[in-house]
Order: structure tokens, then sequence, then C-alpha cells
């Protein structure tokens, strides 16, 4: 049967150039006409709350199916051991490199500001807030009140947890609870029907957000404490090139592939500023890669409260710029305190607006002798320093969730290249000819795969290689 061919979407149809058009709308507006972009700032919330209000159950339901369709107990511990080993040994790294960049380029020495001429008023409620981010309460927290108060307050690392525990449920239970694994698994389906409706509005909310954005805090306010936001998006690049690069190459894809592949997600957060706003998408995108759906489930949901490299860089360079700044020493076993305090505090770096900015506080509450006010001096740039941390947290779970997938040996890593090579665009459209394929086909369908592959996206990857006339392609670098 012959693939249904396709017209290329027009400029116009494509949603990282509805995006882009969007974005440079607003900060013209913002620069422009600043006291009417501030009143924009309703449009970017309403397409946040849109997205929020279907990520904990979305979050449920990938997590529930991919557990249940494990089969064992055994195996969902061993990818969860291994998630928890990749995200400690990556935000380590991510720790030390902004520790390292901190003291090979101070740009905190010279300032020499008195903390006690620094108005203090401005970050009051970072610092009562981060007196509650213990690291027992943390943990606690994981604990809902109740089955509903998780999903009520959208607690993604609670409903992981009740999510975890209904999977290995349905484990037990096994044929008893079939019925109840089907409908899950097609609550599945409706909830990514339902984000695709959403993400269609994703120019509007681009627009709203960066025109509030520059429309308030003003692209001038970067100019003071450029240096640092510099050296911050600096140590962030080479965390990419020197962490990520290296793991997708073992692996055997390449990150820049794969930051193309999720090139609609990338340019929205920057004007949103919300990459958990985008999760479900990723966790679309990385399934339709091949990432088999129980290490998805897994690996990116935890991964926004444990595998925060954008924000543990953030962390530590901060630190070490407001002992700078504030002319307070910091031999290097001081140093080596703060890497293992933010080690500890980097773990609740989510889930709140302002939580990077609280954990940071709580880090520095736990090191007396670094001048809380300090904080103040961060407030204007921090909405700028946002984005970079958040996109490479946003980039940083991708991989992990494919790295994590071929160290359990359940990734076909040629498939996964041959999704990239094809990109998003295309790659939908191979799949919706399969589809087409598949629904006219007269055998019957094949059982999932244990990587939750259906038989769909079989016929879909065999109608384009018998249309194209391709072999499978191989891993490329």
């Amino acid at each position: 049967m012959q693939a249904v061919i396709r017209k290329p979407k027009p400029f116009y149809a494509k949603l990282h150039n509805q995006v882009i058009i969007a974005m440079v709308a607003a900060i013209v507006l913002g620069a422009v006409w600043p006291s009417v972009a501030v009143k924009m700032k309703p449009l970017g919330d309403g397409f946040i709350k849109l997205i929020g209000m279907v990520i904990a159950p979305l979050v449920f339901c990938i997590i529930v199916s991919g557990i249940s369709g494990m089969g064992n107990a055994g195996r969902v511990a061993r990818i969860g051991a291994k998630t928890l080993v990749y995200f400690y040994v990556v935000s380590a790294l991510a720790l030390l490199l902004g520790l390292i960049a901190a003291n090979l380029i101070p740009t905190g020495i010279g300032l020499n500001i008195d903390p006690r001429s620094i108005d203090t008023s401005s970050i009051a409620g970072y610092v009562s807030t981060a007196k509650d981010q213990s690291v027992v309460a943390f943990l606690l927290n994981i604990i809902p009140v109740t089955f509903v108060d998780a999903f009520a307050k959208g607690a993604i690392l609670q409903v992981v947890l009740i999510a975890v525990l209904f999977g290995l449920s349905l484990i037990s239970l096994g044929d008893r609870a079939r019925v109840i694994k089907d409908v899950v698994d097609q609550l599945t389906r409706v909830m990514f029907s339902i984000v695709e409706m959403i993400i269609a509005l994703s120019a509007v909310g681009a627009f709203g957000a960066m025109a509030f954005t520059v429309g308030r805090f003003g692209l001038h306010t970067l100019l003071p404490l450029l240096k640092l936001v510099l050296l911050f998006y600096g140590a962030c690049l080479t965390f990419v090139l020197l962490v990520l690069v290296p793991i997708a190459w073992r692996v055997g894809f390449s990150v820049r592939k794969f930051c193309g592949y999720i090139l609609d997600e990338i340019l929205l957060f920057l004007s949103i500023s919300n990459s958990e706003a985008l999760l479900p998408r990723l966790m679309e995108k990385l399934e339709r890669m091949g990432v088999p759906k129980s290490v998805v489930g897994l690996v990116v949901p935890t991964g926004y409260s444990f595998n925060l490299a954008g924000s543990s860089i953030y962390f530590t360079l901060c630190v070490i710029f407001i002992a700078q700044a504030t002319n307070t020493p910091l031999p290097l076993d001081r140093q080596l305190v703060i890497l293992l305090v933010a080690m500890l505090m980097s773990k609740g770096a989510t889930g709140f607006t302002g939580a990077g900015f609280v954990v940071l506080a709580g880090t520095l509450a736990a090191m007396p002798d670094i001048p809380m006010a300090g904080l103040a001096l961060l407030l204007g740039i921090d909405p700028f320093m946002q984005r970079g941390r958040g996109l490479v947290n946003y980039i940083g779970n991708g991989v992990a969730a494919i790295a994590i997938a071929a160290w359990d040996k359940d990734l076909d890593v040629a498939e996964l290249n041959r999704h990239l090579d094809l990109g998003p665009d295309a790659d939908g459209d191979a799949d919706a000819d399969g589809d087409v394929a598949a629904d006219v086909a007269s055998d019957g369908s094949t059982p999932h795969s244990q990587g939750g592959a259906t038989a769909n996206d079989t016929k879909a990857a065999s109608a384009l290689k018998s249309a194209t006339g391709e072999p499978s392609a191989t891993p490329r670098l």
C-alpha cells in the first residue's frame, strides 16, 4: 500500500513560526508601549493554567499505564533505582560546574555591597517560605493528605506516588484488573487529545507572557548585572556540551537533533517561562520517538524534582556571587559545604511559583556567614535567568528519559534516530499514514510490546519503510 503524500504545512501553520511571530510582536509592544504590554499578562497566565489542569491526570495515567504494562514489580524497582542514580550524578556535575564557573569568573568581586544598605522587604516572602523547605519537610510532603488532595493541588510528586502504588496494584491483581488498565489506557489518549487542543493556543499564550515580561521589567534591567547573566548562560551551555552531549553520544543520538524535535516546546517555553506546563508535550514526543511509556512515566515527572541541572547551576553560581559581592570570604571547605547543602535543597526546587528563588533562600539560610540580604540583588534579573535554568531542566529531563531507557536496554536507537531525522511534523504525518494503513490492513493486530508500542506504531514504521524503500536508520551522532 502506498503511503499518503502530504503537502508541507505553510509557514503560518507551523507552531514554532506562530510562536516566533508572537514573541517578536510581544517584544515590540513591551518596548514601545509597556503600559499596554503588562495588561497582556492574563493571556499567558490563562494558557499556563489550561496546561496545568491536565498535568496531574495525564501524569497519573501515563505512569499507571506504563507500570502495569511492565508485568512485574522488579522492573519498576530497577528503573527507579537507575533513575535516581542518574539524577544525583548529573545534578552533582551541574552543581560543581556552577561552583567552578563562579570561581573562574568572579563577577561579584568589586561590587563591595554593604548588606546593611540593601532593602530586604522585597525578599521577605521568599525567606519566610524557605524556612519550611527542610529535607524532612520535603520528603513528608511527597505523601498526600488524601488521594484526591494530590490532584486538587496539582502536586506532581504526590501524584507520582499514588500512580506508582496504583500501577503496582494492577500488576499484583493481574487479569482481574484488566478492565481498569484498559480504561486508564484510553484515558491517556483522551488527555493527550486535550493537550493538543490547548497547544493550538500557544501563540496567544506566548504573546501575553513575553509582552508582560518586557513591559514589566524592561530590557534595561539586565544591564547592571549583565556579567552574571552571561556567566550563567555560558555555564548552562557548557553543561550541555560537557555533560548532555557525551551522554547522548554514548547512547547514540544527537542532542542537536533532539532539540530540533522539541523546537516548538523550546520556543514556547522562552515565552511562558514554565517548563512544567510543557511536561505533557515532552512526554508525548518521547513516546513518539520510541522511548517506552513505562520509562517516560517514571523519569520525566520525577525529574522535575530530582533532575534540575539548570537550577543546580543557578544555586551554586548565585550563592558564590552573593558572597563575592558582599566581600564574604569562602574558603574551599565552605564551598564544599555549599555544594552538599545545595544538593539536598535543590530537590525541592519546583512545584510552586518562585520555587527556585525560595530554594536559593533556603540554601543561604543554611550558610549563616553569607548575608541573606544579598538575595535582593538578584530580584531584577531572576526572571531572565529563570528561562535559562528551566530550559536546561526541560532538555535535561528529555535526555535523561532516553539515556535511562538505553541503560535498561529497552530502546531501539535506530528507530529513535529515524524519528529525529524525520522531525516532528513529518514524523506526525508518517504516524497518521501508519494509522490509516493499520485500519485497512487485513491481518490482526499485535499485542502491546513491553516498551508500550502498539500495532499501529509498528505498521506506521513498516508503511513508511515500504514507501521509501529504505531500511531502518542507523544511529547517528
